[in-house]
C-alpha cells in the first residue's frame, strides 16, 4: 500500500459554528468549505494547513457516529485520514493481512472523496480513514 500524505485530521465538535469561529479568529485559519454528508449524519467544515486539512465534524443526529463519539468521549480528535491510491485494492490487502475493516468497500465522503475506515482495535487505538480522490 502506498500512503501519499495525511489527507486530514477529523475533530468531533458539538457546535460547528463555535468551532469555526475559534479556528478563524484564534488560529487565523479560514474555513474554505462547509458540507453536510447525510449518509454519515454529519456536517463538516474544512481548513487547509499546508497540504493537510483539518475537518471539523458536527453530528446531525445524536445516534450518528459523531453524536455517539461526543456522548462517550467528548469533543476532540476523532480520526486521522490518509490519502491513498487504489483504495479497494488496499482494503482487500489489509483484510488479507488480518486488519479489521469498518468499510469493506469504499463509500462516499465529504469533498467527493471515496473513503473507508479501519477498525481502531487493529490500528493502535486510532480510528484510521483511507481516502481516494476518484478524479485523480
Amino acid at each position: 500500500m502506498k500512503i501519499k500524505h495525511i489527507e486530514h485530521i477529523g475533530i468531533a465538535v458539538r457546535s460547528l459554528e463555535q468551532a469555526i469561529a475559534f479556528y478563524e479568529t484564534k488560529l487565523g485559519l479560514p474555513c474554505y468549505a462547509i458540507e453536510e454528508v447525510p449518509e454519515q449524519k454529519v456536517r463538516t467544515a474544512f481548513f487547509k494547513v499546508g497540504q493537510t486539512k483539518v475537518e471539523l465534524l458536527e453530528s446531525t443526529d445524536p445516534e450518528g457516529p459523531i453524536g455517539k463519539f461526543i456522548e462517550n468521549r467528548g469533543e476532540g480528535v476523532h480520526h486521522i485520514a490518509f490519502a491513498t491510491e487504489g483504495l479497494q485494492e488496499n482494503l482487500d490487502e489489509l483484510a488479507r493481512n488480518g486488519i479489521r475493516l469498518i468499510d469493506k468497500n469504499p463509500r462516499y465522503g465529504a469533498e467527493g472523496l471515496h473513503i473507508a475506515f479501519l477498525h481502531p482495535k487493529d490500528t493502535l487505538g486510532v480510528l484510521t480513514e483511507l481516502c481516494e480522490n476518484p478524479k485523480q
